[in-house]
């Protein structure tokens, strides 16, 4: 756009910064998380606000927005889910113990990286904590989803027999400086992932070809198999932390 690009739309009902953004999957609606504590809803097509979503007692720190339901979390330790119809809370999900960082909705499945050194699982309709990945020595700071069956050849999975009810796989990534895999069904950390220096703050999955890629306050990109957990490469050109991927 050059020096001569325009704001096509402004939305300014918050009262505070925005510290997440996230768009319907039919692409006609934005969700926008606050440090005001609110959520709103916005048609990508008036740019009007059609939601307000108020009930956490802290910032939102992300948020994750559904054709029919919205999800937030916060530093106030909760998640919760909204519909975007009414504007209604729908359900609180309770227990962690310190501010919640990421939430990722996968399937039934509602997972959530916090300061408190867990990640946990919830049923999305039951309000319930299914499961508690512990092992990380600090703050879990982001997510991604994937089932062994996108990545794991039949024999592969043989070798898995307690984990054949589920295979679902959650992977984190740490201010510890690692990330790690656990099977969704046991909570048992299948692998830890080492090379980083420093904070991974995002991960992406690229499963039909069995790679994981992590971004990192170490200034680094990192390309893991996800099937053996061996580091495939480095890329090392940014001078920054690497906060965000796409693939």
């Amino acid at each position: 756009m050059g020096n001569g690009g325009s704001a096509v739309k402004v939305c300014t009902d918050h009262q505070g910064g925005i510290n997440w953004l996230s768009l319907s999957p039919d692409g006609q609606r934005l969700l926008t998380g606050s440090e005001d504590g609110t959520a709103r809803l916005w048609s990508t097509a008036d740019s009007q606000c059609h939601g307000h979503f108020q009930g956490h007692e802290s910032y939102i720190t992300f948020c994750h927005l559904e054709n029919e339901a919205a999800f937030t979390c916060s530093a106030d330790h909760t998640i919760r889910k909204w519909d975007v119809v009414t504007g209604q809370c729908l359900a609180i999900y309770r227990g962690h113990t310190s501010i919640v960082n990421r939430i990722l909705v996968a399937k039934d499945y509602l997972f959530s990286g916090s300061y408190d050194r867990t990640a946990r699982c919830w049923s999305v309709d039951k309000e319930k904590q299914i499961q508690e990945f512990r092992g990380h020595r600090n703050c879990v700071l982001t997510l991604a989803h994937y089932s062994s069956r996108d990545v794991l050849e039949e024999e592969e999975e043989e070798e898995e027999e307690e984990e054949k009810v589920s295979r679902d796989l959650l992977v984190t990534g740490s201010t510890d400086c690692t990330v790690k895999v656990w099977w969704v069904s046991s909570g048992r950390c299948y692998q830890t992932l080492l090379g980083h220096t420093g904070a991974v703050l995002c991960l992406i999955l690229d499963a039909p070809n069995r790679e994981l890629f992590s971004g990192s306050t170490d200034y680094t990109i990192r390309t893991w198999n996800i099937v053996t957990g061996e580091q495939l490469k480095v890329f090392k050109e940014h001078q920054g932390s690497v906060i965000c991927l796409e693939v």
